[in-house]
This record gives C-alpha cells, structure tokens and sequence, in this order.
C-alpha cells in the first residue's frame, strides 16, 4: 500500500485528487494540508511514502517542503503537480530531490502511475519538460532567490533583512546582484522576469 499525503492550497483541486487516489487499490490517502506548514507537521506526524504537493502554497512552497524533506533525510519521496510547465521549476525541482514533477493537465491516470513508479524508486517527469529543463542556466543562488522573492512581494529592504536576519546592506548587495544577473533596470523588472523564466 502507498501511503500518500497530499498538500494543495486549493480545497475543490485536494479533495478532487484524495477522491481520485482513493479509488484506486494500492494508493492510501493517509492525509491532506492546506498550507506548506501544516504539510510539515503532518509529514512528521504521518511518515506517509509520497507527499505529492503543489509548487506555490502558502506558508512553505513545494520546493521548500522537498529541501527540508531532503535536509531532515526523511523517507518521503515528493511528487510535485503544478501548472507550471517551466523549465526553471522543474530544474530546481531536481536539485531538491524531488522524484516526479507532473502538470496539473496531464491525465489522471499519469498521477497515479508516477505515484506507482516513484514508490518503486523510479522518477516521473512530464516529458514536455524533461529535454528542456538544463538547457536554460539559472544565474541567481538561493539567497538572491530568496530576497528577491520578497521584494516582489512589496516587503522593504528593512522587513526583508529583518526577516532573513542579514543587515539592509547585504539585503541591497543581494538585489543589485540579481538585477545584474538578470540585466534589468529594477528589482520590481527582476522579480517579474524571474517569475516569467521559472526561477522563483
């Protein structure tokens, strides 16, 4: 039996797949969270073999669940299903550990053969992707990532070196270096660019 925990913010989307997962004879709905948060204490909580999980929720992002998954060394395999069909994504996807990246489109009957194939220690990419996610380099490192995601968001420098505990000079040395990297005017202009290629 494949013990699966599924993290969607989306309540009509979750309950869609736990109905669709419940079906079948080997697959085992052993929990749902709304939030990246609660996915984190349920995984802890539930030890499920598969956390198949969304890329943007509130709280921590699939990709940030699959690092603390992966740092923690727990024997969760992650199963991301999203409508980003972004090469960026499905890179830092990888570089996470995580075992299957499909897109919310695809075919029902695809979630739970990759469910099947991950469990067995295989991977499941949705093909459309897999050629193309190495062929665009990722310029920024995490922290760039990171400062930059929260610029987007309106938070000043001052919350942002709060926040991440860096001072507001640090916090500017991160963006002028993204903005550069990137080769736009802004850290507004760089954000919108990061978010179009897939890198946040």
């Amino acid at each position: 039996m494949i013990r699966v925990l599924l993290a969607e913010d989306q309540a009509m989307v979750r309950g869609a797949l736990a109905a669709l997962l419940g079906m079948e004879p080997d697959i085992e709905v052993a929990g749902t969270a709304a939030d990246g948060e609660q996915a984190w204490r349920e995984i802890q909580h539930l030890r499920p073999d598969v956390l198949v999980t969304d890329i943007e929720m509130p709280g921590l992002t699939g990709l940030e669940l699959a690092q603390r998954i992966a740092r923690h060394a727990l024997p969760v395999k992650v199963v991301i299903v999203t409508t980003f069909a972004r090469a960026g994504f499905l890179r830092r996807a990888l570089e996470a550990g995580v075992a299957g990246y499909l897109l919310k489109d695809a075919p029902a009957e695809g979630l739970v053969q990759a469910l099947r194939t991950v469990h067995r220690g295989g991977r499941a990419i949705a093909p459309e992707l897999a050629l193309e996610a190495w062929a665009e380099t990722d310029p920024l490192n995490d922290r760039e990532r990171q400062v930059l995601r929260l610029a987007g968001e309106g938070r000043s420098t001052a919350d942002i070196a709060a926040q991440l505990n860096l001072s507001q000079g640090t916090v500017r040395n991160y963006l002028s270096e993204a903005i550069g990297k990137l080769g736009v005017g802004n850290r507004i202009e760089a954000y919108r660019l990061a978010r179009q290629r897939g890198l946040l």
